[in-house]
């Protein structure tokens, strides 16, 4: 096997890991359960739960990637105590890695797909029908959706079959830097709209009221569920990135690094979406709606809203592809851990295989939208599985694992986590009692809870 890559600069770590947990729930999800449940209390509340439950896992799976200079389906081979079973979790993370790309990159391809239509002139002069229309007419043609969710597959796949130096770091890199970028310029023109203020206000000023409506439980529940999915924690898709660094710094400034950089996207959109859905009189909604029917709509009514809408969805696209192009980057390592493969070899068979087990969300949506078991079609089912089951259970196990003395056990775990300079991990016997026994429940909750929310 060869020299195992490494990032050329710790820049280009934090910008990928940011780029992977960076998804559309910052855009389509975040800014609408913020307005939804109290403004500013939300965010406070949000970012609570970020450093309880999101940071220690974070860390986790750093210091398992680092450690073990090896991907999550090596990584438990390496670490775990001999005779132990921890490694049957690699099964799980990879198959998790596989589920996430399978709806993901149908929706990536909507982005892309919205990017050349607005560049296009597609959405001048439509009133909001004609524009609902346009998505409805995308996501019930299926050659069409196949068409762009192959478009980006196989550019995130010619990224990382470049190597991760000189593909992944260097194309993500400028990438994030150009969405941090776009977002500014997109901030500063909804800001300068008429009646923005209102919509500022709705958005982060704090509100109890909204809080005493929806009931504490109900926004301690969003603030969590948010908190954690928002990372894409469990499944291996950050210890990949462990690996590819040394030991200079300590891993618990980095992954702060990482959190700030995934809040701050999803805070600034909020800021995008808002004050221009208060200037335009819309009800700003959740979910594809709000990005694809409700904005179109508004860009539509500024003056120079094509350009503004092209640069909009060249947002979208840049924080769907960072996203595809990392846990890609995940795949195409574990494939090499497992089997030992090239990275030529793993990226191919892989990419083959991820796009056509891509086709079955697609088709859920057009040829077999009539299968829908529990009112729920294959992208959602698949949603389902890997946010709602595989993230929180693999937390879990990662947690256990670095607490555990059955496991990698805790002192192997601060040892790794605190190895270099910056912020150091809590150490204390009170934090790990509540990682141990406080966190894990804290986790079970959270799943049991998507259950009953489902069976409802």
């Amino acid at each position: 096997m060869e020299n195992r890559e490494k990032f050329s600069s710790r820049l280009g770590f934090i910008l990928i890991s940011a780029g992977c947990a960076i998804g559309l729930g910052n855009v389509w999800r975040f800014p609408y359960i913020t307005g939804k449940y109290g403004g500013g209390v939300f965010v406070l509340i949000y970012l609570f739960f970020l450093l309880a439950m999101g940071l220690p896992v974070v860390v986790m799976e750093f210091a398992m990637g680092r450690a073990s200079q090896k991907s999550i389906t090596k990584s438990y081979d390496v670490l775990e105590p001999k005779g132990t079973k921890w490694h049957i979790h690699k099964y799980f993370a990879f198959a998790g890695n596989y589920l996430l790309m399978m709806f993901y990159t149908t929706v990536g391809g909507w982005m892309v797909a919205y990017f050349y239509k607005m560049l296009k002139g597609d959405f001048v002069g439509a009133d909001s029908d004609k524009i609902a229309q346009i998505f409805t007419d995308l996501t019930s043609n299926r050659n069409e959706m196949i068409l762009w969710m192959v478009i980006i597959s196989v550019l995130g796949l010619l990224v990382c079959s470049i190597g991760l130096e000189k593909g992944v770091e260097k194309i993500t890199k400028p990438m994030m830097l150009c969405l941090f970028g776009l977002m500014v310029v997109l901030i500063v023109r909804s800001l300068s709209l008429p009646n923005a203020m209102e919509g500022l206000s709705f958005y982060l000023k704090p509100d109890f009221s909204k809080v005493k409506e929806a009931g504490l439980s109900e926004v301690l529940y969003a603030a969590m569920g948010q908190s954690f999915f928002t990372l894409s924690i469990g499944i291996g898709s950050l210890s990949i990135f462990g690996s590819y660094i040394g030991k200079e710094r300590s891993l618990t400034g980095e992954a702060i690094s990482v959190m700030a950089l995934d809040t701050a996207v999803a805070i600034m959109a909020g800021l995008i979406i808002f004050p221009a859905c208060f200037a335009f009189g819309v009800n700003p909604g959740e979910g594809p709606g709000l990005v694809f029917v409700t904005l179109p709509n508004i860009f539509n009514g500024m003056a120079g809203g094509r350009i503004w809408g092209t640069l909009f969805f060249l947002f979208m696209t840049f924080a769907a592809f960072s996203t595809v192009v990392a846990v890609f980057q995940n795949i195409i390592a574990c494939a090499r851990d497992l089997w030992g493969w090239s990275l030529k070899k793993s990226t191919w068979v892989n990419g083959a295989l991820l796009i056509v087990l891509s086709l079955p969300c697609v088709l859920g949506m057009t040829d077999w939208s009539s299968f829908r078991p529990l009112g729920m079609d294959i992208q959602g089912w698949e949603d389902f599985i890997v946010s709602n089951n595989l993230l929180p259970i693999g937390a879990l196990l990662y947690i256990l694992f670095c607490t555990s003395r059955y496991g990698w056990g805790w002192k192997n775990f601060i040892e790794e986590a605190n190895a270099g300079k910056g912020i150091k991990f809590p150490a204390s016997k009170a934090y790990k009692f509540y990682l141990t026994y406080i966190l894990p429940p804290v986790i079970l909750v959270l799943l049991v809870m998507a259950y009953v929310t489902l069976l409802k």
